[in-house]
């Protein structure tokens, strides 16, 4: 086991710092110990979405256990996915590509050589991660999502499961246990519950997991996200998105335990589940079940970033690391999909914030993403258009969103279009907001509907007019002659807004 301590904020380990600032894409190669994976990014940008995603499983680990050694034929299989990887990523005009090796290929006898001949077969180099670099990689991943993350991280590979202790955003203590799901299975000698007792002791001498008892557990890796579809199926979830996916303590410990006491001719009936993970799901959720046991959580939290992410953010300007990734995302989108080169969405925030006097900073945040994403459906064809921007929204592949802040988005963008927040198309999801932010986001989306039927969406215009309210009334002002704003349609709109406001509309 590889743990330790480090001062609040204080890395856990120095990274490999980029000789080179990309400036257009970049790759980061995850050699582990269950799969080899492409993950290519447009950059820089704060957290790039990837444009191309691929991974082959190769079971490097498989047998390191009894032989100390790289599994023969996942070499030659990873192998041969190194060598597509290079030729997709010259192909795709990568700038730069960053080979990461984790716990299989850092512990097993022949990993250097197994190094040596990736290095000299694609002409990459390749950087062996030590155990206490791969947690704070991790954390570093999962906090460009969550900045203030509270309580402890746990990443559970094929060969190890790296643990790490956060405080408000900062990395405390961390551990490296040689434990991932494909030893697991090795070292128990197939018997999950064995695994489970097995993790349970090492976990025993990690004591400071004790200390962060009640705070939150932030569940990273494939295996882990695999169990969290089937959460979200077998109690049915309303959101099909794994970022983010919230589950209290005691029922997620009743779900792993459950899980992990599953046949593999049981679990092969589940539809969510992919055919390769079938091996090792139950020993991912005997560990997920001792960890819990061990921690204590107030809830589970599944997230979408990890080291991979980690390990691309480091390739990036430090200057992109103090941007908000949901609003640097959603700006990125207003730009690339608008139909005007310059977004209207700080405007439009600042326009319709006399309604909002007593908003949250958090609300404000994604009353400004809101804006951003409002014109997101205008290539739509009109009879689908609220719908499908609600759908778009509701889904966007960006970090820095909980599932109710999703819901609070893509209701106020349909909204914005016309849509029925009852419609039953929407109904699902309504359980995921209390009846206060769905009053604001009802409002904020009448609000935009407002601003872009005054402006036809155009930057600028949005500031000749302004919007007041006293004790009673809502009031719409112009500056000067007010004939280009004024019509049917904006008075009806203003009247809407008005009434969801319970104010009297007043055009003065």
């Amino acid at each position: 086991m590889v743990s330790g301590v480090t001062a609040p904020g204080e890395p856990v380990a120095a990274a490999p710092v980029a000789a080179i600032v990309p400036r257009g894409r970049v790759a980061v190669v995850d050699i582990g110990s269950n799969t080899v994976r492409l993950v290519v990014y447009d950059a820089p940008t704060r957290l790039p979405i990837p444009v191309f995603n691929e991974r082959a499983h190769c079971a490097l680990g498989r047998s390191m256990a009894k032989t100390g050694r790289l599994d023969p034929d996942g070499v030659d299989e990873a192998l041969r996915a190194l060598a597509r990887f290079a030729r997709l990523a010259d192909a795709m005009g990568v700038e730069r590509m960053q080979l990461v090796a984790t716990a299989a290929v850092r512990d097993a006898s022949d990993g250097p050589e197994f190094v040596e001949r990736i290095e000299q077969s694609i002409g990459h180099a390749v950087h062996v991660v030590s155990g206490a670099e791969e947690a704070r990689l991790a954390a570093v991943g999962l906090m460009s999502g969550v900045p203030k993350a509270d309580g402890v991280l746990g990443d559970l590979g094929g060969g190890s499961l790296d643990l790490v202790g956060l405080d408000k955003g900062s990395i405390g203590a961390f551990a490296s246990l040689p434990l991932g799901h494909l030893r697991l299975a090795e070292e128990s000698d197939g018997d999950p519950q064995k695994a489970r007792a097995l993790l349970a002791k090492r976990l025993d001498a990690t004591p400071w997991l004790g200390e962060l008892e009640g705070r939150s557990f932030y569940a990273v890796g494939g295996s882990w996200r695999a169990l969290a579809r089937i959460f979200i199926d077998q109690t049915h979830y309303p959101l099909h998105v794994l970022d983010n996916y919230t589950i209290g303590f005691f029922d997620a410990l009743r779900l792993a335990d459950l899980i992990a006491r599953l046949s593999t001719s049981t679990l092969e009936r589940l539809p969510s589940i992919a055919h390769r993970r079938l091996e090792t799901l139950s020993y991912a959720a005997a560990a997920l079940a001792a960890v819990l046991e061990a921690v204590r959580p107030r809830d589970v939290v599944f997230s979408g970033f990890g080291m991979r992410e980690g390990q691309m953010l480091e390739l990036l300007p430090a200057a992109l690391w103090h941007q908000d990734p949901l609003i640097a995302a959603c700006e990125q989108q207003a730009e690339r999909t608008g139909r005007f080169a310059v977004p209207a969405g700080t405007e439009m925030l600042d326009w319709m914030t006399p309604l909002f006097a007593d908003e949250t900073e958090a609300d404000r945040r994604l009353r400004l993403a809101t804006c951003l994403l409002s014109d997101i459906g205008w290539s739509e064809h009109p009879d689908y258009r609220a719908l499908h921007a609600f759908h778009r929204v509701l889904r966007v592949p960006y970090a820095g969103l909980t599932h109710p802040d999703r819901v609070r988005l893509a209701v106020a963008v349909l909204v914005r279009y016309g849509g029925d927040p009852d419609d039953p198309m929407v109904a699902p999801v309504h359980n995921l907001l209390n009846d206060d932010h769905g009053a604001h986001a009802r409002v904020c989306g009448l609000a935009l509907r407002l601003a872009h039927t005054l402006t036809g969406s155009v930057p600028g215009l949005l500031s000749r007019t302004r919007l007041a309210t006293d004790d009673k009334r809502l009031l719409l002002f112009f500056e000067g002659d007010g004939a280009v704003f004024l019509s049917e349609t904006v008075e009806r709109r203003f009247r809407n807004l008005a009434r969801a406001l319970d104010l009297k509309p007043k055009i003065a």
